[in-house]
């Protein structure tokens, strides 16, 4: 859509109900909702998702191959993790209400909820956000092709992407046991921890 789409047209859209547009739904408390030029024709440049998430909930692995994010934090807490392929770094960054953390275009990236109740706006800089998720990289990719190429057993490597499911979205799985211990990420430009060791965002 351009600039010079016919705002006097009948079909002009100008209000949405952003709580209708549901993207994924895990459960009552971990859930995307969409808004983009599908939902709303006069959106032009700019779309959303609007994100909420409980304790140790993960938007999982990804990238937007069309689109850099800002990811806005309403309440709660959440660490945006982000692949910096230019220094191959992991950049980590702890945002509470009214903190962003800035995803550039096309860099791997993802986000953990680290209290509950957390409400995240991810913004973006095209009408509609396309997304390349890791969860469709494990369970779609031949596994004769990864044991080729990185000299794995196939076997094993159909065992360990078993469980993973396509467009997986916000993990881990409702029947996950796993017990993942708490850990401390480094932002790389601080020479500080991102989030405090003490907090158990992992149990």
């Amino acid at each position: 859509m351009s600039d010079s789409y016919n705002y006097t047209s009948p079909s002009a859209q100008f209000f949405f109900d952003v709580n209708t547009s549901p993207l994924f739904i895990k459960d009552e408390q971990n859930y995307i909702n969409v808004l983009g030029r599908k939902q709303l024709n006069t959106l032009n440049g700019s779309s959303l998702l609007d994100i909420f998430l409980s304790r140790s909930n993960a938007v999982e692995p990804h990238y937007h191959q069309n689109a850099a994010e800002l990811v806005y934090c309403i309440s709660g807490s959440a660490t945006v993790s982000i692949l910096n392929p230019f220094t191959k770094q992991f950049l980590h960054y702890f945002i509470t209400p009214g903190q962003v953390a800035n995803v550039p275009q096309g860099w791997w990236h993802y986000e953990i909820a680290t209290t509950d109740n957390t409400h995240l706006l991810a913004i973006f800089d095209a009408p509609n956000p396309e997304v390349v998720l890791g969860s469709d990289i494990l369970a779609l990719t031949p596994a004769n092709v990864m044991a080729h190429t990185y000299c794995m057993d196939e076997t094993q490597w159909k065992q360990v992407t078993a469980p993973v499911e396509p467009s997986t979205y916000i993990g881990p799985p409702n029947n996950c046991s796993r017990h993942q211990p708490a850990q401390t990420y480094y932002d790389y430009s601080y020479s500080q921890p991102v989030y405090s060791p003490q907090q158990q965002y992992w149990q």
